[in-house]
């Protein structure tokens, strides 16, 4: 066995797991590029990025919230997504409104735009993937789509602790030169 550690509790991983997480890490990588190519391309054609999406998207699942909530919630810099939102209230997708818990604080919610956006995001984008795997047996989709969605919950609970291991790495690589 290997050690191998995310965080403060290492853990043992066997050779076997841990080519697992090489072949997961090389096709996460694979459908990266891939998203980036079709991101640029819709941005592109309908005038809309990644980051507008996945913001939109965080806004209608978590409700109205503070910038500083927001870029926790999808493990960004503040001031990067301040700049972001500040685009979209500009373009109408999301407005702000008085914090009703305090005032003089505001919240972000997405207007009747940004939903229509989204949802129009989400219908183009699950018709290309329905069209990736129409061969596909109805079990091996339905398999599939039950592996993959237990996949995303287990990767979330684990971003906070794979960022730090991203960070502390990187860290100890600069050092070293």
């Amino acid at each position: 066995m290997v050690a191998a550690g995310i965080g403060a509790e290492p853990a043992e991983l066997t050779e076997e797991q841990l080519e697992a997480g090489r072949r997961l890490a090389g096709a996460f990588f694979g459908i990266g590029k891939q998203q980036a190519a079709l991101g640029h391309r819709m941005s592109k054609a309908g005038g809309v990025d990644r980051s507008t999406v996945m913001l939109l998207k965080t806004l209608v699942h978590q409700g109205p919230s503070r910038s500083s909530a927001l870029a926790a919630a999808i493990h960004s810099d503040p001031s990067t997504v301040s700049r972001q939102i500040a685009a979209m209230v500009r373009d109408g997708l999301v407005e702000r409104m008085a914090d009703p818990e305090d005032g003089r604080a505001s919240v972000l919610v997405p207007t009747e735009a940004g939903k229509a956006l989204l949802e129009e995001q989400r219908k183009r984008l699950g018709l290309a993937l329905a069209r990736v795997v129409q061969e596909w047996a109805p079990d091996d989709v339905d398999r599939f789509l039950e592996l993959l969605e237990r996949f995303v919950t287990d990767h979330e609970r684990h971003l906070p602790e794979m960022i730090n291991e991203c960070v502390a790495f990187a860290a100890r690589s600069e050092g070293e030169k």
